[in-house]
């Protein structure tokens, strides 16, 4: 388990979609080959079966559409909660570069203490290689420290600016859960009639505010299962917990009023599962 919790937490989710350009490329596909047919491809050769026509492709092979945090932050002993979004929900299609780099700076600046669920194996080694694929710098997220206590590292599993809930609670093999499996045995909402095998289908047909909406309650989940580990650990004091699952209502209700409706239902479910 962690040692501290930073004064700036940021708990990501990340959502990505098969790559065309890079199947292309990869499989030696001539440019003529639409997307769908690139698309076929990439799932064939990557283990397609008749019960699992599109299974989960390597993380090289596809591109980030969505960047979902909740970002808590500590000034003094007051604490502040916002849920952000890269795209948001009303812009639609993003250039991956610019997502990428702006999530990746942002967390840099702020030296955050970096929250993900499998992120260690999936959404970090994504953001790094898609970084890579899209010519984008990131000085401060990548800096290094001499000594451990000196800041942030985000590239050592060691870290504790690295924490990777899976790692910390989830066990292996056939016991390990996944984050919805673990969130719905906490009391915590998980899935919200959409999972990680729609997310395509979404992209393909241009529902973007749906992967949005998706990967935000990914991030909402996430940040509750780090509460609870803090609060498991001794990192916070009952008091200090209850307080912050009231910051989090406040945040949503705040959201929900802001015109994310979608975020009424993820509050309603957590409001239910709690009685």
């Amino acid at each position: 388990m962690y040692k501290f919790i930073a004064d700036n937490v940021v708990a990501f989710d990340v959502e990505w979609v098969p790559e065309p350009a890079s199947g292309r490329r990869i499989y030696r596909l001539p440019d003529t080959a639409s997307d769908d047919e690139v698309l076929e491809v990439m799932w064939r050769e990557g283990g397609a079966t008749p019960e699992d026509p599109r299974p989960y492709l390597k993380t090289v092979m596809c591109r980030i559409v969505s960047i979902a945090a909740v970002v808590r932050k500590r000034v003094r002993s007051e604490v502040k909660l916002d849920l952000i979004s890269l795209p948001g929900l009303h812009d639609g299609e993003q250039p991956e570069g610019k997502i990428i780099r702006k999530f990746l700076e942002a967390v840099g600046n702020l030296g955050a203490q970096l929250v993900g669920f499998n992120s260690s194996n999936a959404d970090l080694p994504i953001l790094f290689q898609r970084a890579l694929a899209n010519r984008v710098t990131a000085p401060t997220f990548c800096h290094r420290p001499e000594k451990p206590w000196e800041g942030a590292d985000y590239f050592s599993r060691a870290s504790d600016y690295n924490i990777d809930l899976k790692n910390e609670l989830g066990g292996f093999g056939k016991a390990a859960p996944s984050l919805n499996e673990l969130a719905a045995a906490l009391g915590i909402p998980g899935k919200m009639g959409i999972n990680g095998a729609d997310v395509v289908e979404l992209w393909r047909t241009g529902e973007f505010r749906s992967i949005v909406e998706y990967n935000q309650f990914d991030a909402l989940s996430t940040y509750l299962v780090w509460l609870r580990s803090a609060y498991f650990s001794g990192r916070l004091t009952e008091d200090a917990f209850v307080h912050e699952e009231q910051l989090l209502e406040a945040l949503l209700l705040r959201e929900v009023e802001g015109g994310a409706e979608h975020l009424g239902r993820y509050l309603d479910t957590w409001k239910a599962f709690r009685r």
